[in-house]
């Protein structure tokens, strides 16, 4: 295949990203939100809350980051943050995707995007954490703006969210202090199940 061929055939293979259902409802609660829709979501949050990051970052590095961290759940579906027995298996899944995913790909743009994932899952650099920072909190401000449909379907405790949301000051100590306090007022009105 010729690089173009190749490109197209990574456009095409990610096309299937819309079908990968999430936990999380949309703002109005109304049905559940897709992977390309979170991605694009994440995109939208890099740039208009960049001012907000604890460490200047590169936008469009962030923007592509956030846009390629889960096609890899074409292959390995979603796992749902609270899910403990999914989480066991996610990582050898996962990495197994991004191996065919991003070897689609022609050889520069494969190693660049591959590169990107894997920044994004070690969580060092200014734009990893980041990154990471708005895909912890974009569900739970959907969460939040839906009355908490997700979690209350889940049982989800405030501690699980304290703890999966751990690392989120990291990339935003400003956007931590909002997310905690969503946390405080759902624990309050019961929608997190506060222990």
């Amino acid at each position: 295949m010729t690089d173009f061929e190749k490109q197209i055939s990574f456009i095409m293979e990610l096309d299937k990203i819309k079908k990968i259902t999430r936990q999380t409802y949309l703002s109005d609660g109304s049905r559940k939100e897709n992977d390309a829709e979170h991605s694009w979501h994440l995109a939208l949050m890099a740039f208009v809350l960049a001012d907000y990051a604890n460490e200047p970052v590169d936008v469009l590095k962030t923007m592509k980051m956030v846009l390629l961290h889960d096609v890899i759940e074409i292959d390995a579906g979603d796992t749902y943050a609270y899910d403990t027995e999914g989480n066991k298996t996610k990582r050898e899944r996962e990495l197994k995707a991004a191996d065919r995913i991003f070897g689609l790909l022609p050889e520069a743009q494969q190693k660049e995007y591959r590169g990107l994932w894997d920044e994004f899952e070690a969580m060092e650099t200014p734009e990893s954490k980041f990154a990471n920072m708005l895909d912890k909190v974009q569900p739970l401000f959907l969460n939040d703006a839906s009355g908490g449909i997700s979690w209350e379907e889940h049982g989800v405790k405030k501690s699980q969210v304290l703890k999966r949301d751990e690392r989120v000051h990291e990339g935003s100590e400003r956007i931590w202090e909002y997310a905690k306090s969503l946390i405080e007022k759902n624990a309050k009105y019961g929608k997190l199940i506060d222990e």
